[in-house]
């Protein structure tokens, strides 16, 4: 009996310090949830009430119909909470293309729309935008329009027989203003947003082709 106490004790007492170690370690006054991280910060989020994001545009937006802009809603939020503009924000791009097309058999897709130097102030576009520059600053840039020899403007979706395109539209918010004309490429476009996009969102739109 002496002998089975004596190989008991020291499993007991080790089995009793694994424990404490374990209870220690996961109590809330010995962790630090959230330590060494940045404060939140808000993110750029959009809606439309013109379609679902990710349903049918429907042919009031479309080239063969009546090729009008839609609107859009820009909303800042905290995680699920809504929140406000950051400070550095200036202003806003959106780019509006086609991610089916493969243009001249290379990785670029076809470019419909963009405009720049939205405000930072705006809490969204209305629908059906004007061509070439528009009173509050905003500029029509590189896209479909603008390749015809006609004045920077929105280009709707227009997709081929038979095909059903996924058009995307992307909304930078960036701390600057972009010091680029109308006739600009998309290329350089881009180019000028680098590090200075504050946040981006993006909303998707589907587009069936005519029946043959």
């Amino acid at each position: 009996m002496k002998t089975i106490r004596r190989f008991l004790l020291p499993a007991v007492i080790t089995f009793s310090s694994c424990a404490l170690l374990i209870a220690q370690g996961s109590g809330g006054a010995n962790v630090a949830p959230g330590r060494g991280k940045g404060a939140p910060r808000p993110a750029l989020s959009i809606f439309t009430t013109a379609w679902a994001d990710g349903g049918e545009i429907p042919m009031k937006y479309a080239s063969r119909g009546e090729n009008k802009s839609p609107a859009f809603e820009f909303r800042w939020m905290l995680g699920t909470n809504p929140g406000t503009a950051p400070d550095e924000l200036q202003t806003y791009a959106v780019i509006f293309h086609d991610i089916e097309n493969s243009a001249n058999r290379t990785t670029a897709d076809t470019l419909h729309w963009t405009a720049f130097n939205i405000p930072g102030t705006a809490k969204g576009i209305a629908e059906g935008l004007g061509s070439g520059d528009l009173p509050d600053g905003t500029r029509n840039g590189p896209g479909n329009a603008s390749r015809a020899g006609k004045p920077p403007a929105y280009d709707g979706p227009g997709a081929g027989p038979g095909r059903t395109h996924h058009y995307v539209f992307e909304f930078y918010a960036l701390d600057t203003k972009l010091d680029l004309p109308a006739t600009t490429t998309r290329e350089d476009l881009f180019k000028a947003m680098e590090g200075h996009i504050v946040s981006k969102a993006a909303w998707v739109g589907r587009f069936p082709g005519p029946t043959q």
